[in-house]
């Protein structure tokens, strides 16, 4: 696995959350109370961006319906919400982080 730098440091203070782009594949980069999570920044359900949801107590709800992942694991915590009815959808991709000086290095393959 291959490390590559993703932002730094500052680019994403605590309690916030950045897209990122490796290799055409958006990713997300979340702060949570200083420590860095990544996972795909699309939405499994609809391709919603992650990034532009709400963040609360590390799980992230896509903006268009409402499905919600964890950000420090990719997993789906619950599908979307659609006319009253909560739906199922997949789990998103983690990336394995790492922090170098000011850099986060996210593990790519």
């Amino acid at each position: 696995m291959e490390f590559v730098k993703a932002a730094s440091i500052s680019d994403v203070p605590s309690g916030s959350v950045l897209r990122v782009e490796h290799d055409g594949e958006a990713i997300l980069v979340a702060n949570l109370d200083g420590s860095l999570y990544a996972i795909s920044e699309t939405c499994t359900h609809r391709g919603g961006s992650l990034s532009q949801g709400t963040i609360t107590d590390g799980i992230v709800t896509c903006p268009r319906h409402g499905s919600r992942f964890d950000v420090r694991t990719g997993k789906n915590m619950a599908g979307p919400k659609v006319l009253g009815f909560r739906g199922k959808t997949d789990d998103v991709r983690s990336y394995p982080v790492k922090v170098e000086g000011d850099d986060i290095l996210i593990g790519v393959e």
